[in-house]
């Protein structure tokens, strides 16, 4: 297999195993490859820099450090290992930002092609910082904290919705036009900062946060896999918009044995894509003071969705589209399919208890799903930080 996975226009239609993990010490999962149940398997697999020379091999605990070992290591396979928290408004990076133009050109992490960039232990913590993944190829991001950004300077749009609303820029980690990226074993959560703490201004809570992980610009092999997504209001976006009609026929996305607690929304919500969602532990309440659950798996414009033994323990929830929704235009609708999926322990229903059109395509890759009734003591206690052995 190539390190370094060349761009396609469209998703490969036929099945591709994953390639074998390179050889590890001592349970070692530095140099990990992508497994076989997910779309990141496909287009000659995702190994990041599993095969990198050990001149390639980078321990950093800075701003600095870090952003000296992605430019050092160029588009060579690179492990970049972090110990401790990264700050970028730390003093390492120039302190606290001052305005919207500094926080933009300070907060990024500009990962390279052919990197994997992995927490050491359970405290490697990503803070003020905005993982972005663009227009590169073969990445991979395991064993983080990433507290989602707070934008200092949210915009109000009085043309938003009925009354207007605050809108905030940066995610915590965006795949934006890149092919074959893993996200894994992460947790994506708001607080300390959450959104109760926010102000009221114009009426209306002035969010600082944006997205957790989105995935937009006609993006391909992407996997995310035993995160934990926690507080958070808009969370997984696939597919920025409906009139990105350059989307279609890309952003190929498999979210599987993560656990989604007290998120609001986009869980994920999906335009254009071919997202394959199985085995996912959604917990929350729709009363809830603090990120009340309005829904969780979004078909927007010319989604194809096929969701699998997916486990919704959601207080105050009944009925499918208390979970499923399109939270778009009605005129511009897309398609879902449900295998199993329990609803507090009953049958989710969507072929009957939502009025959607089934969805048409073929998973190309080996995955098991377990039964929905199995999730919650399947994920619960492996997905997060702190699971993996980093040397």
């Amino acid at each position: 297999m190539s390190s370094s996975p060349s761009p396609s226009p469209s998703p490969a239609p036929s099945p591709s195993p994953a390639p074998p993990a390179a050889p590890a010490t001592s349970g070692d999962s530095t140099r990990d490859v992508a497994p076989a149940d997910g779309w990141a398997s496909q287009n000659g697999g995702t190994s990041g820099g599993a095969s990198a020379a050990a001149a390639d091999v980078y321990t950093v605990s800075t701003p600095t450090e870090l952003k000296n070992a992605i430019k050092q290591g160029d588009t060579r396979p690179k492990i970049i290992k972090v110990v401790g928290t990264i700050d970028m408004a730390s003093a390492d990076n120039g302190g606290p930002f001052t305005s919207a133009s500094d926080q933009a050109a300070r907060n990024p992490i500009k990962l390279t092609s052919n990197t994997t960039l992995i927490g050491v232990g359970s405290t490697a913590t990503l803070v003020n910082a905005r993982v972005v993944v663009t227009n590169v190829a073969n990445v991979i991001v395991r064993n983080f904290t990433i507290v989602n950004p707070c934008d200092i300077a949210p915009k109000w749009d009085p043309n938003d919705g009925a009354t207007g609303n605050w809108n905030s820029e940066y995610d915590g980690l965006v795949v934006d036009g890149s092919t074959n990226v893993w996200v894994d074993h992460n947790l994506f959560t708001d607080a300390p900062q959450t959104d109760d703490l926010s102000p009221i201004e114009n009426g209306k809570l002035k969010q600082c946060h944006d997205g957790a992980l989105d995935i937009k610009g006609g993006a391909d092999y992407v996997t995310a896999s035993y995160n934990v997504f926690d507080q958070h209001d808009k969370n997984n976006l696939v597919g920025s918009s409906d009139s990105t009609t350059s989307d279609d026929g890309h952003l190929t996305v498999t979210f599987h044995h993560n656990r989604f607690t007290n998120v609001t929304e986009r869980a994920p919500r999906v335009r254009f894509g071919r997202v394959h969602v199985y085995n996912n532990y959604y917990e929350g309440d729709r009363s809830r003071a603090a990120y009340p659950h309005l829904y969780s798996l979004g078909v927007g414009y010319k989604a194809q969705i096929l969701s699998e033994q997916n486990a919704f323990d959601i207080v105050g929830a009944s009925t499918c589209p208390h979970i499923v929704k399109n939270p778009g235009s009605s005129s511009k609708t897309g398609a879902i399919t449900d295998t199993g999926s329990l609803l507090n322990g009953a049958a989710l229903n969507v072929a009957t208890g939502c009025s959607f059109a089934a969805a048409s395509w073929t998973i190309p890759y080996t995955y098991t799903a377990s039964p929905a009734a199995n999730v919650k003591a399947l994920v619960v206690p492996a997905a997060g930080v702190g699971k993996l052995t980093v040397n």
